[in-house]
């Protein structure tokens, strides 16, 4: 008979996600796929707050999804509360590729509401991902 258990996210799977989910990102945002302005806009907002979440959960792979969102969630919220703020060094780096994607330029609220959905949604498809269940080493399956 075998015993299952709970298993937590691989590193190696944890870059995986980051790596696919950064992609999927900067393909919304610049590759000129026709789609509409409201996807390339929110879509890559939302895959940046998930490639948050991703991050943070590989940092910190024992906190819950739960814990996890919620720390990725006030991140990505205290980035987009950044934006507020100006200097003539910070508005220059928003100018930036590097400064575009990482802070962004322009406050938005919806755009936080955004990246809670989002983080949301990754921390649902973690508890999934976590919640497969694998054989305990030594033990094999009839």
């Amino acid at each position: 008979m075998s015993s299952a258990i709970m298993r937590g996210r691989s590193f190696a799977v944890s870059l995986a996600l980051i790596g696919v989910t950064m992609v999927a990102g900067v393909a919304i945002r610049f590759v000129p796929l026709g789609l509409p302005h409201v996807v390339v806009k929110y879509g890559g907002s939302m895959l940046w707050a998930v490639m948050i979440y991703w991050i943070v959960s590989a940092l910190l792979p024992t906190r819950t999804p739960f814990a996890v969102a919620f720390l990725a969630a006030g991140v990505a919220t205290a980035v987009e509360f950044l934006k507020l703020f100006h200097t003539p060094a910070f508005d220059a780096f928003r100018l930036t590729l590097p400064g575009i994607l990482v802070l962004g330029r322009f406050f938005s609220v919806w755009d936080i509401v955004a990246y809670w959905l989002a983080i949301a949604v990754a921390a649902v498809i973690d508890f999934r991902i976590r919640d497969l269940p694998v054989e305990e080493p030594g033990h094999a399956s009839l």
